[in-house]
């Protein structure tokens, strides 16, 4: 009878070692095992991804959890030799191809590449009797170099200060179509004549339009989604079509390489910040794609939320603020699935918490970007949000995170962001998603009924609603141009509108050029791809030269009156007066010490004569007023004309 038990060293290369013992001992060990029936396919002990992919010294959250994954790895112990870094626990889970490892990163930790010893004791058998006994372990060891970086990030604030640009990459603009596809992908088509299909839209693309970008006056851009998608195509509503939309993540730490990867990420936000503008990322806390490789390899049940059936959620956010509401209906809010292709990531397990949290913290050291826009955020579960929104911006006390949380009510959007409303449950989120004023917008606009001044009113409920982000299409609605029947007078004054009033403004890729359509078939009818950013366009709007005079008019409102607010911090940061609107007319002040701002909308299909009296209160010692948009001067004001369906923003001195 023997028992034998060694020790296996690897190399990070995986090449196996038996400490170097004299050929002809290596020979007979290598006999004995054979004959012994030890011997299996020498595979040693295989670490094959860690997430995060790396870390940062200095955080003032010292800690950090690592998700390894490999193959049969449930068991190892992990040693690390470096100073200031610390093992504190390693978690064993359900799946015996994970471990997690908690690491202490002291203060005084110097960047550089940590070795994570890693070990494991496999079992070593033997035939006895027709029966398979464990006569004693082997001892594989492997070392995992991990790097520690500087942090280098420095957000830049986004605030009401700012004009935000929010565009598709598929859709925008193709830099580079050696990525278009990839044959190793689940989806490796790419077809313009599909709406359904990805368009080959990228990074790059981007890049080379960022001149176009600046110059309409905007200062950030958030982009849909860059996160890897690798989903194949799924069926929805008798048509298969891709992820092209970005929100089915399957790697978090892998921008898509149709995209450019992670290397073109880098180089548009450098890009992006060397021209001045900022950066918003688009974040999915609540699902991820069902090709994810967690969800293909959980690392315990638990990770998602399950149900005994297939259970999908009601999209319904009342019964998250409704106190009379039954705790099921509650549930299926927040832990129903959002679609039967997207799992729902299970926010009370403290290890998907610190995933997700982690991967928030090391998008912005690593990437540098400027905001989050967090999608689909009432579904989360709503201590998670608050952990990880207070984890953001204790790195980064001035970064702007803003939610969408699609809702039909002031009450009901202020409740899932920084409010003044007396409830059990308070959120932290910076920034709310205004589809309130979004409606208002719509419905001042087509029923001539002044919703703004009724909207604005119920400001009240916010704790600073100057942070909302403000807007009047996306990605998820109608074309602005469309939802207002086409008319270019109604369009000027939903701009003047967004330009002018409290929050941040936030422009929706080509309705600067009078993109239009209904989300009818479906949604890709609203995310055409911009003429101009793909080879062969016949045409590129890019350009005064490729634009209709139609077009160039709107596009030349927006830019003169963007660039103006460019400039003044009465429309950036002042104080918003306004005025019971009478006869369909809306008038309200901008306003601080260094300037006043006039506007008046017209909402009706008349020609109105406003007496100016009525607002002496923010009149009072001015003497004379400049048009904004004509730059004429207007040297007695008492009495002003309003053309139908008009909008008129007025320079006081």
């Amino acid at each position: 009878m023997y028992s034998f038990t060694y020790t296996l060293h690897l190399s990070p290369s995986s090449e196996l070692s038996f400490m170097n013992p004299p050929i002809p001992l290596r020979i007979a060990l290598v006999g004995l095992l054979l004959c012994l029936g030890y011997f299996t396919q020498a595979q040693g002990l295989k670490i094959d991804r860690i997430n995060p992919t790396n870390w940062f010294v200095g955080m003032k959250n010292q800690q950090v959890q690592l998700l390894m994954h490999g193959t049969n790895i449930k068991g190892t112990k992990v040693k690390v030799s470096y100073p200031g870094v610390f093992v504190d626990r390693v978690h064993q889970v359900d799946n015996p191809n994970y471990i997690l490892v908690d690491l202490t990163i002291a203060a005084g930790a110097k960047p550089g590449t940590v070795p994570l010893q890693c070990t494991k004791i496999f079992p070593v058998t033997e035939k006895r009797q027709n029966a398979t006994v464990i006569s004693g372990g082997r001892e594989i060891i492997t070392t995992v170099p991990y790097e520690l970086k500087a942090r280098t990030a420095k957000p830049q604030t986004v605030s009401s200060k700012d004009f935000v640009y929010l565009l598709l990459p598929d859709r925008f603009a193709n830099g580079d179509s050696s990525n278009d596809r990839f044959a190793d992908l689940a989806d490796p088509q790419s077809d313009r004549t599909s709406p359904f299909l990805r368009h080959g839209g990228d990074l790059q693309g981007i890049a080379k339009h960022l001149d176009y970008i600046k110059d309409l006056g905007v200062t950030t851009l958030w982009l849909n989604p860059v996160i890897e998608n690798d989903q194949a195509l799924t069926d929805e509503g008798g048509t298969k079509r891709s992820a092209y939309h970005g929100y089915a993540f399957t790697d978090h730490y892998n921008v898509d390489k149709r995209l450019g990867g992670n290397e073109a990420y880098l180089k548009l936000i450098q890009s992006a910040h060397a021209k001045g503008l900022k950066i918003m990322q688009d974040a999915v806390y609540n699902h991820v794609g069902n090709r994810h490789w967690i969800v293909r390899d959980l690392p315990a049940k638990d990770w998602l939320n399950q149900w005994p059936q297939y259970q999908n959620t009601t999209y319904k956010d009342q019964p998250i603020v409704d106190p009379y509401a039954s705790e099921q209906d509650r549930k299926i809010s927040q832990d129903g699935w959002f679609t039967s292709f997207l799992p729902d990531w299970n926010h009370k397990n403290p290890f998907v918490a610190n995933f997700l949290i982690q991967h928030a913290l090391w998008t912005v050291e690593y990437f540098g970007i400027d905001a989050w826009r967090v999608d689909t955020y009432f579904y989360n579960n709503l201590e998670f949000m608050n952990t990880l929104n207070q984890r953001l911006l204790e790195e980064h006390p001035n970064l702007y995170i803003c939610g969408e949380s699609w809702v039909n009510n002031v009450p009901n959007q202020a409740y899932f962001a920084k409010n003044k409303l007396n409830v059990p449950w308070k959120s932290n989120l910076p920034g709310a998603i205004d589809f309130q004023l979004y409606f208002a917008t719509n419905e001042s606009l087509n029923q001539s009924n002044n919703r703004w001044y009724e909207t604005l009113g119920q400001d009240i409920l916010y704790e600073d609603a100057s942070r909302n982000l403000i807007f009047l299409d996306n990605h998820d609605l109608d074309r602005y141009f469309s939802v207002i029947g086409e008319d270019l007078n109604k369009y000027k004054m939903g701009i003047t509108f967004l330009l002018t009033t409290r929050g941040i403004p936030q422009l929706y890729y080509g309705t600067e050029i009078l993109m239009k359509n209904f989300k009818n078939p479906t949604d890709a009818e609203v995310r055409k791809d911009f003429p101009g950013g793909f080879p062969n366009d016949p045409s590129s709007k890019f350009t005064a030269e490729g634009r209709t005079s139609t077009e160039n008019e709107a596009y030349n409102f927006v830019r003169t009156l963007a660039r103006y607010r460019l400039q003044s911090t009465a429309l950036q940061t002042g104080k918003l007066t306004h005025f019971l609107p009478q006869d369909g007319i809306y008038a309200y002040f901008r306003h601080d010490s260094q300037g006043k701002v006039m506007v008046l909308l017209n909402s009706t299909k008349d020609v109105k004569t406003v007496q100016t009296d009525r607002f002496s209160e923010l009149l009072n010692g001015v003497t004379s007023a400049k048009n904004v948009m004509s730059g004429a001067s207007l040297p007695s004001f008492k009495q002003i004309q309003l053309s139908p369906w008009s909008s008129l923003v007025l320079e006081l001195h």
